[in-house]
Order: C-alpha cells, then sequence, then structure tokens
C-alpha cells in the first residue's frame, strides 16, 4: 500500500495577542531592564572613570582598597570549593538514593534563599561572638571567629551554599542513575563510575555553580557587614570598603572599587550562558 503524504499541520501561532499588545509589553520589558539594570551599570562605569584612567587606578592600588580586593579574593578561595564539593555530594545523595528525610534536606539547602543574609550573620555573632554561646571557650583558647577572617568565612559560606546543588540536583534526578548502574554492573568501582559517568554528564552545571557561588562570595554585603567589624585594612571585603569610601564622599574610589563588582557580574553572566548553550538548556529560573 502506497504512502499517502499527510498535509503539513500548520504550525500554532506563539501568541494570539495584537500587535500593539505585543509592542507595549516589549517596550515596557526593555524599558524596565534599561532603568534599572543598564543604567546603573552605566552610572558606575562613569562614576569610576570621572577623573581619568591614573585616579582610577590608584584608587585600586590603595592599600586599604588593595586589602579588601585580597581579603575577597582569598575568602572565595577557600569558599568555593568547599561549596563545590558539598553540593556535588549532596546532589548525589538526593538525586541517586531514596532515605527518609529526604525532602527537608532539600528544604535545608535552600534556606539561606529565604534567610535575610543580616540575620544569618547575626546568628554567628550570637554563636561565636564574645558574649555568644561559644564565646566563653573561643576566648579562653584564643580563637577568635566574629570581627575577624573566619567570621567572614563562615558566614560567606553560609550565603552561597545552595548554588551548586540548585543547578546539580535537577540534572543528576532527570538523568535518572541507568547509566551509573549499567557501569557497577560492568565491574567499575563506585567513585570510577562517578569519576566516568556522572561527572562529565554535568560538568557544565557544576561549573555554573560554580560561577554563581564566586560572583556571590565576592559580592556578598549583609552576612559580612554584620561579623566583619568594619575594620579598615583587616576585614573590609570590597563590598564593605566600598561602602566606606562612598560615606566618606570618596565617590570616584566608591565607584572604582564598584566596577570591579560590576564587570564581575557581566562575565558571570556571560560565562553562565555559555555554560548553558554547552549543556543544552535554556536560562535557569529558580
Amino acid at each position: 500500500m502506497a504512502d499517502v503524504a499527510l498535509p503539513a499541520r500548520a504550525s500554532a501561532p506563539i501568541t494570539t495577542e495584537a500587535a500593539p499588545t505585543r509592542w507595549i509589553l516589549t517596550a515596557f520589558t526593555i524599558g524596565f531592564l534599561a532603568l534599572f539594570l543598564l543604567a546603573p551599570l552605566i552610572v558606575v562605569a562613569v562614576e569610576a572613570f570621572s577623573r581619568g584612567w591614573e585616579e582610577y587606578l590608584a584608587s585600586l592600588v590603595e592599600p586599604d582598597a588593595l586589602h579588601s580586593i585580597l581579603l575577597t579574593l582569598f575568602v572565595a578561595v577557600i569558599v568555593v570549593p568547599i561549596n563545590a564539593a558539598f553540593g556535588l555530594i549532596a546532589a548525589w545523595c538526593i538525586a541517586k538514593f531514596d532515605f527518609g528525610g529526604k525532602n527537608l534536606l532539600i528544604t535545608l539547602i535552600y534556606l539561606p534563599f529565604s534567610v535575610s543574609p543580616v540575620v544569618a550573620g547575626l546568628v554567628f555573632v550570637l554563636l561565636f561572638g564574645a558574649q555568644g554561646v561559644f564565646g566563653e571557650w573561643l576566648a579562653a583558647h584564643d580563637v577568635q571567629i566574629v570581627f575577624a577572617v573566619p567570621g567572614i568565612v563562615l558566614a560567606t559560606l553560609f550565603v552561597t551554599f545552595p548554588f551548586v546543588a540548585r543547578e546539580v540536583i535537577p540534572l543528576m534526578q532527570s538523568q535518572g542513575t541507568a547509566e551509573e548502574e549499567a557501569a557497577l554492573t560492568l565491574g567499575a568501582s563506585g567513585f570510577t563510575a562517578f569519576r566516568t559517568v556522572t561527572l562529565p554528564s554535568i560538568k557544565w552545571a557544576l561549573l555554573a555553580g560554580v560561577l554563581l557561588t564566586n560572583a556571590r562570595s565576592m559580592g556578598e554585603f549583609g552576612a559580612v557587614s554584620v561579623v566583619s567589624g568594619h575594620i579598615r585594612g583587616v576585614t573590609n571585603t570590597i563590598p564593605l570598603q566600598v561602602e566606606i569610601l562612598y560615606n566618606e564622599y570618596a565617590i570616584a574610589a566608591a565607584f572604582a572599587l564598584a566596577s570591579l563588582l560590576a564587570l564581575l557580574a557581566l562575565v558571570t553572566l556571560g560565562l553562565k550562558t555559555l555554560l548553558e548553550k554547552r549543556q543544552g538548556v535554556g536560562p535557569h529560573v529558580g
């Protein structure tokens, strides 16, 4: 029996709104982004270079500013690997195993998204401050956490630990366990299956999570502001140094440092978009 060619089905229109409605909605979206996203970035760039390149570079190498940059990088170097490891382990447990309390674990992982960073910083002060729960023991052993670098690291760890897990967990859940089970059946160890099967399939999501973690750790203000003590040249990260300079009316210097954070945000956004294209998915929302 000869094959009968069926008529091609016309594709349904994406939207049924009239053209003026589409134009108004598009114009509103573009205008909103221009006002609340592009305009602030332009202001930062203009103010940062308002006194020329020499003043801009001088603002970045000023001792307190340079220390804030180095401290921010130091904190990121500690926080990002720890949270990357945590995100991988948490994603592996949630996606590959069934156990009681899984939903509670997922809720706890996402907890920093619903808790104010200022509240998180205050909790660390109540735990490790001089009058805190562990304050007396820490003082007796000459250990300082709050108003020192360890407190900044702890606060940054708390506000950034969901990012890798958020990127990796949905991907692992969608992939299932069939490939790992096949590798184990063929004699591979658990670690070998993870290294040769699981990790290559999630590498782009993992890198996207690492980028977001790094950007948030460098730009965190609320929690770090509470636990740092604002000690110039000692516990000020870039966001805290920007606040101090702005309050002292050193506007150009403040915007020079702020431009570094703005550049980091743009680079992170661009790299994350490229990673999502490599992974073959659209932008992650959540």
